[in-house]
């Protein structure tokens, strides 16, 4: 249902753009495919360093900026701190998991029939629904970690979905 593009797919477009297609950005291009989890441009940095050491952070940030540009990814702001990185340019929404932090796609239907009143003129809509993952769902984690901490083992705290 996605439509991720391939790094080959991601290089041709750059090339397109008369951008360099540098070794950093292939491997930020293969980073981006794996990656279902809405990563922060830190993130990302982190990974490629692992993979790259001396990457730089500033070559992160102009790349996502540049696939950004482009359309070739959306930047997403969930009210979770930094933007995140989205390379799943479908029309779709954000689910935010009050248990785990994990961030999913939603495709919600009938989102583009919304009627908004105030008089204003929607050009997109962009809509983040909170609540529960199906993991934490089904182990009945608490949807509010502040109102008990206890309620959930300290291992699932930090499983990330992927």
């Amino acid at each position: 249902m996605s439509t991720v593009k391939s790094p080959f797919e991601l290089a041709e477009a750059f090339r397109a753009q008369g951008l360099k297609v540098t070794p950093q950005r292939q491997l930020l291009f293969s980073l981006l495919e794996d990656d279902a989890t809405h990563p922060t441009a830190e993130s990302l940095y982190v990974r490629a360093s692992a993979q790259m050491p001396g990457i730089s952070l500033r070559t992160v940030y102009t790349t996502l900026t540049d696939l950004v540009a482009m359309g070739e990814l959306h930047a997403v702001a969930l009210g979770t701190g930094a933007t995140r990185f989205d390379p799943n340019v479908d029309d779709h929404h954000h689910g935010v998991c009050d248990g785990c932090g994990s961030i999913i796609d939603l495709y919600v239907q009938g989102s583009d029939s919304l009627i908004v009143d105030g008089g204003f003129t929607p050009q997109s809509a962009s809509i983040v629904f909170h609540g529960s993952c199906a993991e934490c769902a089904a182990t009945g984690s608490n949807s509010d970690p502040n109102t008990n901490p206890d309620s959930a083992p300290e291992s699932h705290k930090e499983h990330h979905h992927g």
